[in-house]
């Protein structure tokens, strides 16, 4: 397996391109900006790109979908309550007074549990609301691509329309009650000491984490 970690668009979103070397099959996480430049990437790459997949439906991680979907014809994934949510009327609105245009309706719902193959690979997408109602950590194979749920020594905002601390909270606490604490965290973006970190290592260090499982 291949991982790359790919900053896009002017909010300097984390893409991820992640590719099963064997197949050339492969998947793009949020891919919000530099679509050209992620699509010739991918075509260099030789990917054959199944999915584009949504941490959470946020405009600045999402704004690149239909676009990578044009172009390569891979089906684009967002959990189901985020789907709905992003297209209500007023949050559409809410999108566009941040200057994104709409990304349109998803092909693909999931839920918490489910996956989805691509090559030799398998995601499984772990519901973890809390930032948006329909926020997901996706789980490949040790490594967890969490968007803005958790960032290296913080997390992401909860003040925007179906933000709740609470719940991100309670997400950040199953998480690592879940996974091991050897589990690579990929963040959706870069405002740690470091561009990747592990579920340990932030349940020690990451006071929002460690404050409530150590209260």
């Amino acid at each position: 397996m291949k991982i790359e970690q790919i900053p896009v668009g002017f909010m300097q979103v984390f893409c991820y391109l992640i590719y099963d070397e064997e197949t050339g099959e492969g998947i793009l996480i949020d891919p919000a900006g530099n679509e050209k430049e992620l699509i010739e990437h991918v075509k260099q790459k030789g990917v054959k790109l199944r999915y584009v997949v949504n941490t959470h439906g946020h405009p600045d991680h999402t704004c690149g979908n239909r676009p990578i979907r044009e172009a390569t014809g891979a089906q684009v994934v967002m959990h189901a309550e985020d789907d709905s949510f992003f297209q209500r009327p007023e949050i559409l609105e809410f999108s566009r007074g941040m200057g994104f245009e709409d990304a349109g309706p998803t092909d693909l719902r999931v839920k918490g549990g489910d996956q989805l193959q691509f090559g030799n690979l398998k995601m499984e997408f772990i519901h973890t609301p809390g930032h948006t109602p329909g926020a997901c950590c996706i789980l490949i194979d040790g490594n967890l691509f969490t968007g803005d749920t958790l960032f290296v020594g913080a997390v992401g905002r909860t003040d925007f329309p179906g933000g709740s601390y609470e719940q991100l909270i309670k997400s950040l606490q199953d998480l690592v009650r879940k996974l091991p604490p050897e589990t690579v965290v990929w963040p959706g973006h870069d405002y740690g000491n470091s561009p990747r970190s592990t579920l340990g290592h932030e349940a020690r260090t990451n006071p929002y984490i460690a404050e409530y499982m150590n209260g």
